[in-house]
């Protein structure tokens, strides 16, 4: 299918390309940027007069429920959750039932997901059977099933000498490790320790479960040689950490995800369970920091840490309320209200620039040769590049309110308000290789 997109901006945070233009979109790819030669004659044309046209966001956090968590979301509500917040490309967590530790699983949920055809979805495969911390699995086998990297979730490996063992494996065949880092023994709490969990009477956890494992980390990456990849960082000293370790040439990145970059554990209120996530909101100095290393490029994308929870098991006292949020439809509009690229219509190219790059071409430059093909063009509008793109009005504003998410999930920070939390940027079109995936009404 031919499509042209006419008189949108065309925003591209890799090349630095911020102009108002066409783009042609023939076989999957982009045929034409800028202007498109008359000769073009396409099957659809779409104005995007005021518009802002972008390539499509990668998120590199989403659990998609399936399989083993279906009460909570299918694969097909979460992808196209995903399409309506003009994401392409996600990455999936192996926190299913059964944990994605082998080559079968992997390729049931690929061929699954293409047949949906809503968005790319890029498995990170289990680094442990079962994810249980014990025995490594066959990287090398999942890896040629689709696997991007490997990962254990939530599930710390509490054995070093195991991680250690993992570590080498993939440093041996170029593979990275993606951790969380939170010591087992400290992380147990429910709340960030402070004053408000004290206030509250939560179990806290402290910023040393943190950084106690970053330092871990950071000395086995000395030690073998492995690339990692440290999710979801939450505090200023473990900030401060990964910009040393940057600083030292050490193979690592961060990421930082949209709760912890605009919420504090104050917005906790009145033990609000929507506020229950992983990891837990920390104090303000923290999300301050967070904010600067993504800003100065210490942290390496945003993400939306995309985990629909049921009613069942949010409604329930904070304590023992399961830890979860939407995510993947608010990940856009909060990188551009992080960025400051929300506070008008037409905002300077700068702030543009800074929210749509660390979610496009950050997350790219993370993953790196894992995405094969798609490693030169993911995350980019460029000529003969794959025509993965999303059409967004920046000057919609849209309450955050339940009804209004495609995802599972209905429970979120961002929708504790009466009304709803209003964003700016709503989503028009999402195209995931030339074909829509997404359209808004």
């Amino acid at each position: 299918m031919k499509i042209l997109i006419k008189n949108g901006r065309l925003v591209d945070p890799a090349s630095g390309l911020d102009q108002v233009g066409d783009l042609a979109i023939a076989g999957g790819r982009i045929s034409a940027m800028g202007s498109v030669s008359a000769d073009f004659a396409p099957d659809r044309t779409i104005d995007a007069t005021g518009l802002i046209v972008a390539p499509g966001l990668v998120d590199l956090a989403a659990r998609l429920r399936e399989p083993g968590h279906e009460h909570e979301g299918m694969l097909e509500s979460e992808l196209a959750a995903a399409a309506a917040g003009g994401v392409t490309s996600v990455i999936c967590l192996p926190d299913t039932d059964p944990a994605l530790d082998e080559p079968g699983l992997v390729e049931m949920l690929k061929l699954r997901a293409r047949k949906l055809s809503r968005c790319r979805l890029f498995p990170l495969g289990a680094l442990t059977r079962g994810r249980k911390g014990e025995n490594l699995t066959e990287m090398a086998e999942l890896q040629e099933a689709g696997c991007v990297g490997y990962s254990q979730a939530e599930h710390p490996i509490k054995d070093t000498q195991v991680l250690v063992r993992a570590m080498q494996y993939a440093a041996t065949f170029g593979y990275t490790v993606w951790l969380r880092p939170q010591d087992p023994w400290l992380g147990k709490g429910v709340a960030a320790s402070g004053p408000v969990a004290t206030r509250l009477g939560l179990s806290g956890v402290p910023v040393t479960a943190e950084t106690i494992a970053i330092h871990t980390i950071v000395e086995l990456v000395r030690t073998t040689g492995a690339r990692v990849h440290l999710c979801r960082l939450s505090s200023a000293a473990g900030v401060d950490l990964v910009r040393q370790a940057k600083a030292q040439g050490l193979p690592i990145t961060a990421d930082v995800s949209i709760n912890s970059l605009m919420l504090t554990d104050l917005d906790i209120g009145f033990f609000n369970s929507s506020m229950r996530v992983t990891p837990p909101l920390r104090q303000g100095r923290d999300r301050d920091a967070l904010q600067a290393g993504l800003a100065d490029g210490t942290l390496d994308a945003l993400v939306s840490d995309h985990n629909p929870v049921s009613a069942d098991e949010k409604n329930l006292p904070f304590g023992e309320a399961t830890p979860g949020a939407t995510g993947l439809e608010l990940l856009l509009s909060l990188a551009l209200k992080w960025s400051g690229a929300d506070q008008t219509d037409q905002p300077d190219a700068e702030k543009l620039r800074r929210a749509l790059a660390v979610v496009t071409q950050g997350p790219v430059k993370v993953l790196g040769d894992a995405l094969g093909s798609l490693s030169s063009s993911a995350g980019r509008l460029t000529p003969g590049g794959v025509a993965d793109v999303v059409v967004f009005d920046l000057a919609a504003r849209w309450p955050v309110q339940p009804d209004v998410l495609v995802s599972q999930g209905k429970h979120t920070p961002f929708a504790f308000q009466t009304s709803g939390f209003e964003l700016a940027g709503r989503v028009r079109l999402t195209l995931v290789a030339g074909q829509v995936a997404h359209e808004a009404e």
